[in-house]
């Protein structure tokens, strides 16, 4: 009897995490970051296409996840042919603005999709700020326009510190966070960044390297979203998970260093995770 292929999971790092670092002579290179990123014990990373070269992405030994923006329907075929020649295993699409109409979101995403699906790409739609699914009630539309319209479900990459910012929630999470179980459980994608109600990132944590109170709320959270995810993952299904712990607006400067705070967050998600992949059963 064949063995049955479990699920997977890919800890994946942003380049946005080690943005800023470096030494003497400067920032680091992409090529020295990403040998960072392995040497950390990471599968992969996420970037954008701009940061690196297929060269690089070749040579790092990495599952590239790339993150792109898209402004409108023209620029769909274009974007996805040059991160596909990039060597991205997976595309994680920023779609839109905060003011696009769920008619024209619907109509994007149903064509963005499309054309995913002609070039042999995986593509979600992330739930973001600043784009046509920056609430939880512009992202619920566009999965029900979506669904009505190409009778299937929408494939999101999910980032909850933003609803969770949006709704000012306290802890526990998951109740008010996990409206639609079955779109979490389609999707791949998650940018696990640890948030709580009043901040999109905080940090794992404290400057003694102590795990703060906040971050354990947080992972209670994270680990619901794997054990449920896992109760519906068919055999082989792959998990690519991004602690998003990133420079810019997100890092205040009290918080410790981020780079080794992203590695925490790493280490702490694999021992939820299998923890919970202990009592997966595939789907009868």
């Amino acid at each position: 009897m064949a063995k049955i292929k479990r699920p997977k999971i890919y800890h994946m790092c942003s380049l946005g995490s080690l943005m800023g670092y470096g030494g003497k002579k400067g920032e680091w290179s992409t090529a020295k970051k990403l040998k960072k990123i392995k040497d950390a014990g990471f599968d992969g990373f996420v970037g954008r296409v701009f940061m690196v070269t297929p060269d690089e992405v070749a040579a790092s030994g990495l599952v590239f996840a790339c993150t792109t923006d898209l402004g409108g329907i023209r620029e769909i075929r274009p974007k996805l042919r040059e991160i596909k020649a990039a060597g991205a295993r997976c595309v994680n699409v920023q779609m839109l603005d905060h003011d696009t109409l769920t008619p024209r979101a619907v109509e994007v995403a149903r064509r963005l999709m499309d054309a995913a699906e002609d070039m042999e790409m995986d593509v979600a739609v992330e739930m973001h700020r600043d784009t046509c699914t920056e609430t939880p009630e512009k992202t619920y539309a566009l999965a029900a326009g979506y669904e009505k319209a190409e009778k299937k479900p929408l494939k999101m990459t999910w980032d909850f510190s933003h609803p969770a910012v949006i709704k000012h929630l306290s802890p526990p999470y998951w109740e008010r966070l996990a409206e639609r179980v079955d779109l979490i459980q389609l999707a791949q994608q998650f940018h696990f960044r640890p948030f709580n109600g009043h901040h999109a990132m905080i940090p794992a944590v404290d400057h003694k390297g102590k795990i703060i109170p906040e971050f354990v709320h947080w992972l209670e959270f994270a680990e619901q979203v794997m054990a449920c995810w896992l109760e519906a993952a068919e055999p082989g299904r792959e998990m690519f998970a991004c602690p998003e712990q990133i420079a810019g607006g997100y890092h205040l400067s009290v918080f410790p260093d981020r780079w080794k705070d992203v590695q925490v967050v790493r280490r702490e998600l694999d021992r939820v995770w299998k923890r919970q992949l202990k009592k997966w059963k595939a789907p009868a």
